[in-house]
């Protein structure tokens, strides 16, 4: 069973707001010349990286709420900061995939998420919502009971 990680997905509002700028990451890094991947760069590379690349997800916290996902494709290690310490560079799915909303308090760095505790892909809970549906109008809808 793969093992996921959770992070604060800072300075960030909605997941189209997140699709948009991994898109414009991978766009950059192609017109400079460098391999076009979606990475987010950490301080601390997971000692369990091997459960981690067994198929695991990088799930982000917008807003308060667990709301989106990328598969975790590798782990790099890149220099960064002071003193060229290694760094951990998680090289993400460019595709951004939504969960179904779950409130999640705020925490530094990045937690373990084991698989049986992670939110359930969005549309495949709800096959039948539109993937162009605002999260707020989701969100509202839930609430009435209607999805």
């Amino acid at each position: 069973m793969p093992l996921n990680l959770i992070k604060l997905c800072v300075g960030i509002e909605t997941v189209e707001q997140l699709e948009q700028y991994r898109a414009e990451q991978i766009r950059l890094a192609d017109a400079s010349g460098v391999e076009p991947v979606s990475t987010h760069r950490t301080r601390s590379f997971p000692r369990r990286a091997e459960e981690i690349l067994e198929g695991g997800s990088l799930y982000w916290v917008i807003k308060g709420h667990v709301r989106a996902r990328q598969r975790i494709e590798r782990l790099d290690e890149v220099e960064m900061g002071e003193g060229g310490r290694p760094h951990c560079g998680i090289v993400l799915d460019p595709k951004v995939v939504r969960v179904v909303p779950r409130p999640h308090r705020a925490f530094q760095g990045w937690r373990y998420l084991e698989e049986a505790s992670a939110p359930q892909d969005l549309y495949e809970a709800d096959g039948d919502i539109d993937a162009a549906m605002p999260d707020e109008m989701q969100a509202e809808l839930r609430r009435l009971g209607i999805l």
